[in-house]
């Protein structure tokens, strides 16, 4: 049994490290996007919005926007997984093993370490040996058949006042950066910072690059991409439905609050951040419960199957 010093050296130690994991994975992330960067496209009509800015004329501010239930309705996960195992990407096996480990996580409703290690690397085990060419033609059809209809006009709105002004607009998300990316290009956004898995020679190797871009990961993703485009963070948004994010929420100078869970509502009138909320009421009661049912269901949770993303080079 750890002493008392041993175990406070043992806490920091992992505390440590998953610090590290979050600024590897951000950086990787942002890399990737700048990488992969789209030239600002024309997007579909959508309402108009009427955000308090943004400021016309200034590329030293961009937008950051969180996917699920922000910009889309539902998990991009779970809509990539169905389109996968539509695709027979991965066997029946691959599909239970992975969905029940998502089933013990719901219910149990805690992160442990050593469980979440274990669903990561099944997720990952599934990928590994495919080409990223693979996904990327596949994730083309997904969006198109389960994502296309699903985008919230009001987000799209606020995306489009940004690009309008003349700024960048990245979508920041722990799906894997192959499907933001694709998603990114059909809404005539800039691009998109997403979970980085390792590829050599266009084949993934199972291994992730530092961790999900997921809560602090996301917020040095927007560090490192600041950085590299030489943007002040203060003169930037970021919008995001999840409490998960408010670290990233609070590295910019304007934050909104888009179809809030109740955590990030509550912290967001703490703050006085800015509140939107495109769902009617029924929709805000049931967001995060899937549409599907049956395989289909258990699909979209084998969805993080496709953490994969291209290796930082």
């Amino acid at each position: 049994m750890l002493g008392p010093m041993a175990a406070l050296g043992w806490l920091h130690h992992r505390r440590r490290s998953a610090t590290a994991r979050s600024v590897l994975a951000g950086e990787a992330s942002a890399e990737a996007a700048r990488k992969t960067s789209l030239e600002i496209g024309t997007a579909p009509e959508a309402p108009p919005a009427q955000p308090e800015f943004p400021v016309v004329g200034d590329v030293r501010a961009a937008a950051f926007f969180d996917l699920d239930n922000t910009v889309m309705q539902g998990a991009a996960l779970f809509h990539f997984g169905r389109g996968l195992y539509k695709r027979k990407f991965f066997s029946k096996r691959e599909l239970a093993r992975f969905a029940w480990q998502q089933t013990w996580f719901r219910l149990a409703g805690v992160e442990d370490p050593a469980h979440m290690e274990d669903a990561r690397q099944s997720a990952l085990s599934i990928v590994r040996g495919h080409h990223v060419h693979e996904l990327m033609e596949m994730g083309e059809e997904i969006y198109d058949e389960y994502m296309a209809g699903r985008i919230w006009p009001g987000t799209r709105a606020l995306a489009q006042a940004h690009l309008d002004a003349g700024q960048k607009v990245w979508l920041v998300t722990a799906a894997p950066v192959e499907a933001a990316t694709i998603i990114a290009r059909r809404l005539g956004l800039t691009g998109a910072l997403g979970t980085v898995a390792e590829s050599v020679d266009g084949v993934y190797t199972g291994r992730l690059v530092g961790e999900p871009l997921h809560g602090p990961a996301k917020a040095e993703a927007v560090r490192a991409l600041a950085l590299a485009e030489n943007l002040d963070l203060t003169r930037c948004a970021a919008y995001s439905d999840s409490h998960n994010d408010i670290p990233m929420l609070s590295i910019v100078g304007h934050p909104y609050a888009i179809n809030p869970d109740t955590k990030l509502r509550k912290h967001a009138r703490s703050r006085d951040w800015h509140l939107r909320d495109y769902r009617t009421a029924r929709k805000a009661a049931k967001v995060g419960i899937p549409a599907a049912a049956g395989v289909g269901a258990l699909a979209g949770g084998a969805a993080a199957a496709a953490a994969l993303h291209r290796r930082r080079r």
